[in-house]
């Protein structure tokens, strides 16, 4: 798959469900639950790493899934544009989102979403 690929690129630390489990001190299952409610957002069994910070999800990134996900996109879509650099941004989404500079992140999905 051609975003599979592409992901691969953008994305360079991935952690599988049970890593993910870890660090947030949940369940397996409590991870699946959490990506089927865009909470987080995954490709297979993998999660980007860099959705988590300080054992928690970032802040914004459960409203951004779920208003992405909303508009029709899938996981593999959120993620490639969440991971690609904008230089208007500047830098990459889930970078503004980690430095708590989300709110033009947020602006930018509600509009892309519709």
């Amino acid at each position: 798959m051609e975003a599979q690929h592409d992901l691969q690129d953008l994305i360079d630390e991935w952690l599988d469900w049970k890593g993910v489990a870890g660090e947030l001190g949940v369940s397996v299952g409590k991870v699946r639950t959490m990506i089927r409610e865009h909470q987080l957002a995954a490709v297979g069994p993998r999660v980007p790493a860099e959705l988590l910070m300080g054992g928690e999800v970032v802040k914004g990134v459960p409203g951004l899934l779920t208003v992405l996900s909303d508009g029709g996109w899938s996981d593999a879509e959120i993620l490639t544009w969440l991971f690609t650099a904008d230089d208007t941004l500047p830098g990459r989404p889930i970078d503004a989102l980690r430095e708590d500079r989300g709110s033009e992140v947020k602006r930018r999905a509600q509009a892309i979403a519709l």
